[in-house]
């Protein structure tokens, strides 16, 4: 049984370097915090999956700021707190729009106080609002901002339907002010406190060109601007939040309530997150899996798509292991509670998925280098617009200033910033729906270059379970059916893989065994009916004499395959022989022979016999083999691999742990129930089926292209529109409609990935 323990999953930190490899420990987020800043509504920092907001931890100051809606006020924020050294965390959920704060009790009143002279309010909250309270806040928010819109609206009529008099110049103006005040408040706010603290973002950007916009008399475009400017800022968020949430649902997946057995023997619904491990549980044809455990009664068929990705349902019966969210489709289901509610596995893909988006992929981070030089510099050319067009090219002043300032509204960077991060985490949240765990967007990246995939063999291109693969009953004069119950006979009182495998695999009845014993390193013995009889290793029959040059010709053919020999003998002489072997998975061969057509390389590591890794290499379509490998042999050998280029470690053992580590992209099999897989791997295969392995670098190539387009996209309009703002009669109704246009047509792109089927 697995030991509960709390949801952690340590996910790898990128560094620079072409392996980019490095533990996180979970200690050190905020030192390194400074490092992923950026400037617009980009930074996939961890978020929560589902709203509302969580409630504070103990020992958590957990605040809500009512104006951090985008990652531009979460840069603020971390750069505002990058001197607290007694802070070990920093955890921001931006569509809750509160952050959690690990730090002793003594530090809490400075870090608010940090936070605040950056302009932003904090609440502290220890309980997070209902979801009532969220959608009402969220309501309210849309009326006030198709509220500005309206007002902006009259104030376009009044200028352009009335007579220029001061009092109708005056309504219209303070109709602007209004539209501006109501839509604009909070932007304002952040700009101004970003532009005394030297930064460039985009409400400091805005704030200047609505102002500036205001000054010179065109208030109908400055009060349009903000009201259009603030509404596509709030749907972009929504947007980019339903790349985030992509997995949300899989919260629902899981019953909040499950009939458990009581004392007396009766059952009874029970919360959930109240059912204790060790608990029995009962779920019915149709119900989905509350928790995760172990069937300890019945049979039946389990639809875990929802947790591997796996299309066809897996029959389920007594020692077999169940998943939350997964669903029972026939017969009714008794299993013992295994984990905690808040350690399932479905909980913990739902954990790995909200840090991974995070870690920040190598084009999201050259992204966020080049909005920081980007937003400057276009500040700067509209200030020469402004001062230096009318001194060199003799402008008028007003227009100059004005298309100046339409620069400044083209140049935020939303579109080019957000760009990478909606289209990381719908790549991200693609895999997860397909049963594929990718811990960060950098291994998703990567994927795409990898050269070499290195494979270990057992459990992972096989089943890891010994079976019987064949059996011959030998002419002594016996019937086949008397030898073959002698032979089960003997197996199902051993408890050695081998006899194991043996025993399940004659289904016959089994026949009383007297004197039963094991000689160890040979095999079993025990009288039946009054006669002796051993199953044992071909040693053990050479010792009793009964080998002859047949029988040691069948032996040679199946040792030549990689199979163990196990021999039933009885005095008379050897009566059967058994074949056992650890059998190919049946998608192995289809998942070298897709690796092999993307131009990736294949490489078996194990520490199995040569002829077994031989025989198995051939089954499957790999090339290149090594045997006998001991835990170091594997690591050297990945390092080898890793100097010809990008390689990928295939592993499920803790064996295959420190080539994992050292491998440019480990792969785990078995993340759904294996818990050294979930923590030493990068990418987790949470079926076994090594087809997820081409399907992953497929789905890395597919993020690269969109990433790309989103980035051409976004350059694209930009640029065609300051073009036409210093040569032509762009307004600034067109900055913001580009803008925004470009900032949702690059969000969409990147949510196709979610449609992704193969």
């Amino acid at each position: 049984m697995n030991t509960p323990r709390p949801i952690s999953i340590p996910v790898r930190a990128a560094h620079d370097h072409a392996h980019a490899h490095a533990h996180d420990h979970g200690h050190d987020d905020h030192h390194h915090a400074h490092d992923d800043c950026c400037s617009g509504p980009a930074c996939a920092a961890p978020v929560s999956l589902a709203a509302p907001p969580r409630a504070a931890a103990p020992g958590e100051l957990l605040l809500r700021i009512p104006a951090m809606d985008c990652p531009t006020e979460e840069g603020q924020v971390r750069r505002a707190l990058e001197g607290f050294g007694e802070i070990r965390r920093l955890s921001f959920d931006l569509p809750a729009r509160t952050l959690g704060i690990e730090a002793p009790t003594d530090a809490w009143p400075r870090a608010i106080a940090a936070i605040e002279a950056t302009g932003l309010k904090t609440e502290q909250i220890a309980a997070p609002p209902s979801a009532d309270d969220t959608a009402r806040a969220q309501r309210r928010e849309m009326t006030r901002l198709i509220a500005a819109l309206v007002v902006a609206v009259l104030s376009e009529l009044i200028h352009f339907f009335t007579p220029e008099t001061l009092p109708w110049q005056a309504t219209g103006m303070g109709a602007a002010a209004v539209a501006i005040a109501l839509a604009g408040t909070s932007v304002f706010r952040k700009g101004w406190s970003a532009l005394r603290r030297g930064q460039l973002n985009i409400n400091a950007l805005m704030s200047v060109a609505v102002t500036g916009a205001f000054l010179i008399g065109q208030w109908p475009e400055a009060a349009m601007v903000m009201a259009l400017y603030s509404l596509a800022e709030l749907i972009e968020a929504r947007s980019v939040e339903r790349a985030r949430n992509a997995i949300a649902g899989l919260l629902a997946l899981s019953p909040p309530q499950a009939e458990v057995r009581q004392a007396d023997g009766t059952w009874a619904l029970v919360d959930a997150k109240a059912v204790a491990v060790g608990a029995t549980v009962r779920v019915k044809p149709g119900e989905r899996f509350a928790l995760d455990g172990r069937v300890t009664e019945g049979h039946s068929a389990v639809d875990q798509s929802p947790v591997t990705g796996e299309s066809i349902p897996v029959d389920k019966g007594p020692g077999d292991e169940v998943f939350a969210g997964t669903i029972n489709q026939q017969g009714a289901l008794e299993f013992e509670i295994t984990r905690p509610a808040g350690d399932t596995v479905l909980a913990r893909i739902i954990h790995a998925v909200e840090q991974a988006q995070g870690k920040r992929a190598p084009m999201q981070r050259f992204v966020d280098r080049f909005a920081a030089v980007y937003t400057p510099a276009v500040f700067v050319l509209a200030l020469a617009v402004a001062i230096g067009a009318p001194l060199l090219l003799g402008w008028a002043w007003l227009d100059a200033v004005y298309k100046a300032l339409v620069l400044l509204v083209i140049a935020c960077p939303c579109a080019l910033v957000i760009s990478t991060p909606v289209t990381v985490v719908s790549g991200l949240a693609a895999g997860a729906r397909r049963g594929i765990l990718i811990k960060g967007g950098v291994y998703l990246e990567e994927a795409r270059r990898l050269q070499t995939v290195a494979v270990d063999k057992t459990g992972t291109l096989t089943e890891g379970k010994p079976r019987l693969v064949a059996q011959a009953v030998l002419n002594n004069g016996t019937p086949d059916d008397s030898v073959l119950r002698i032979a089960r006979s003997l197996a199902a009182r051993s408890d050695h893989p081998v006899s194991q495998a043996i025993a399940k695999g004659l289904d016959l009845p089994a026949l009383g065994v007297d004197g039963f014993g094991a000689d160890m390193g040979r095999g079993v013995h025990g009288s039946i009916d009054g006669t002796a009889y051993v199953l044992g290793n071909h040693r053990w029959i050479e010792e009793r004499r009964q080998c002859t040059p047949e029988l040691e010709a069948r032996m040679r053919e199946h040792e030549a395959q990689g199979r163990t020999v196990t021999l039933l003998a009885g005095p008379q002489g050897v009566l059967a022989l058994f074949a056992v072997a650890d059998t190919v998975k049946p998608t192995s061969a289809e998942a070298m022979a897709q690796l092999k057509a993307l131009g990736v390389k294949t490489v078996m590591l194990t520490g199995d016999n040569p002829a077994t890794a031989q025989s198995i290499g051939q089954q499957v379509g790999i090339g290149e083999v090594r045997a006998n490998l001991l835990p170091q042999d594997k690591l050297d050998a990945i390092e080898a691999l890793g100097k010809q280029g990008p390689v990928a470690m295939v592993g499920d053992g803790i064996n295959d742990g420190p080539a994992l580590s050292a491998a440019t992209i480990g792969f785990g099999m078995g993340g759904a129930g294996s818990d050294t897989a979930m923590e030493a791997a990068d990418v987790l295969i949470m079926n076994d089926d090594l087809r997820k392995l081409p399907e992953t670098i497929r789905l890395s190539k597919r993020t690269h292209a969109v990433l790309w387009q989103n980035i051409a996209l976004a350059l694209g309009i930009k640029a065609v529109f300051l073009a036409l703002a210093l040569f032509d009669n762009a307004t600034m109704w067109m900055a913001v409609f580009a803008d925004m246009g470009a900032s949702l047509l690059v969000v969409f792109n990147g949510l196709r990935l979610l449609r992704t089927r193969h």
